[in-house]
């Protein structure tokens, strides 16, 4: 690799990194979900969003991590443009893609704590803690030290508390 091809490897992953402070999210959500055998679907996520003016940006980012998907968000508001949303949702690809980059290049800005939280969670649910109402528990409290630290609907679930009761016992 040339010093030339270097130096823009380097300036596309600051650039990605300082496109992610402003402008992206670590996100794990717990979705109610009738056909999973818990009733609950935990749903690991990065994102960047921008406006449709500025999709090559995303696209450029997508193939920087070629794994991802890309979604329109159309606005019927105010707005002039619709949002796209870049997003990683495999645990295969946030484990060994994402975390990685994050890790090797790290953020300047208050998203670095939700990225380490982030982190631990997909390591978590790697290992299968996940699988067990304990561990949903564990993950569910991590999470809401995320973000914009709301309490989480799956701990403050009716089924979530008989569920820890039942395990008690």
């Amino acid at each position: 690799m040339s010093a030339e091809n270097q130096q823009e490897r380097l300036g596309i992953e600051q650039w990605i990194l300082g496109f992610t402070d402003g402008e992206g999210c670590f996100s794990v959500s717990f979705i109610k979900n009738k056909t999973t055998k818990t009733g609950w679907q935990i749903f690991p996520e990065f994102v960047i969003t921008q406006g449709a003016k500025s999709l090559p940006a995303l696209e450029i980012i997508k193939n920087y991590f070629e794994c991802g998907k890309l979604f329109i968000n159309k606005r019927s508001d105010n707005h002039k443009e619709h949002l796209y949303r870049y997003c990683v949702r495999s645990l295969g690809d946030l484990k060994t893609k994402i975390i990685p980059f994050f890790k090797e290049n790290s953020l300047k800005t208050y998203k670095r704590n939700d990225f380490e939280i982030f982190s631990k969670i997909i390591e978590m649910m790697s290992e299968g803690i996940h699988l067990k109402e304990n561990g949903r528990k564990k993950i569910a409290t991590l999470v809401e030290g995320m973000n914009r630290k709301k309490q989480s609907r799956f701990l403050k679930s009716p089924e979530t508390k008989r569920q820890l009761l039942k395990e008690r016992r």
